[in-house]
């Protein structure tokens, strides 16, 4: 079992730098992935995304890629004196030949090309980037799916721990719906004796009534069912499959079997075993919301 929360780190270090890769993901119903990275690196996303895609089948996961570059940090600035002479002779041949003196000013030298060019800061070569991000991310998905599985270890105690009170529940209401309709006869006969007005205990009036109860206040029907549903509840925990929906699925279903059983039970121990089975399953519910 594994929890859709978790965090992973990864770093790696090669020629032209060192690139960290951060993984962290929370619950969500449907699978979600969000990439952050240097804005120059997104020829990389596809294949970044592909190595993700299948890491999860539902849940947030966001991941993050910082590169810190060891190559020179700023760029250079170059000046073509020759050209720049040129420029100058040129100009004062022209000056010469129009007769009009032309100023050679900062400014024309600026505008004038091929005088003044600036080399871009050294980059690393895409096979290397893409050699660094893969592997930081790599290193970062096993520490990640290392702390789900920690994570989802505590959370296969805990719905251990409560399923095994739901299932004391449901053995303890298995226990005490049969004892209902006796009750229900002791309690019929005792309020017609007060009212003095006594039946014999074959009236058909009174079988007829205490057996339309009976069917009424049956459990049976639902108490198997919900047997089956923490029966099933408990084998999808073991799968190493992920789970989460089709538990989240499972603590409805329960739900509403205890519903129904509250709903039959005209029975004040009865009602109160529903209704702590009712609060374990929401409990349990809460629960499964961080399964994967």
């Amino acid at each position: 079992m594994k929890s859709m929360t978790g965090f992973g780190r990864g770093e790696t270090a090669g020629p032209g730098g060192r690139c960290t890769a951060e993984l962290s993901s929370v619950n969500r119903k449907q699978a979600d992935i969000e990439l952050r990275m240097p804005r120059d690196w997104q020829p990389l996303e596809p294949g970044l995304r592909q190595l993700l895609v299948g890491a999860l089948s539902r849940g947030r996961l966001q991941a993050s890629f910082t590169f810190e570059s060891d190559l020179p940090a700023s760029a250079s600035l170059h000046v073509d004196h020759a050209l720049a002479s040129e420029y100058a002779a040129a100009l004062a041949q022209l000056s010469a030949s129009l007769g009009s003196p032309l100023a050679l000013t900062p400014e024309s030298l600026l505008k004038a090309p091929g005088v003044f060019t600036l080399s871009e800061r050294a980059a690393p070569s895409p096979e290397s980037l893409q050699a660094l991000a893969h592997g930081a991310l790599a290193e970062a998905l096993a520490a990640w799916e290392q702390a789900r599985l920690r994570e989802g270890a505590h959370l296969h105690a805990d719905l251990s721990t409560r399923l095994a009170t739901l299932q004391e529940l449901l053995q303890q209401i298995a226990r005490e719906a049969p004892r209902v309709a006796p009750l229900y006869r002791a309690a019929l006969l005792r309020r017609l004796q007060e009212a003095d007005l006594p039946l014999a205990l074959d009236d058909e009036r009174l079988i007829k009534e205490i057996a339309l109860f009976a069917d009424r206040c049956d459990l049976s029907e639902e108490i198997a069912r919900l047997h089956g549903h923490l029966a099933e509840f408990a084998r999808l925990m073991a799968s190493p499959q992920p789970s989460g929906r089709p538990l989240d699925f499972l603590t409805q279903e329960m739900h509403r079997e205890l519903n129904t059983m509250g709903a039959k039970a005209n029975h004040a121990p009865l009602q109160h075993l529903v209704v702590a089975g009712k609060t374990e399953v929401e409990r349990l519910r809460e629960q499964v919301q961080n399964v994967e």
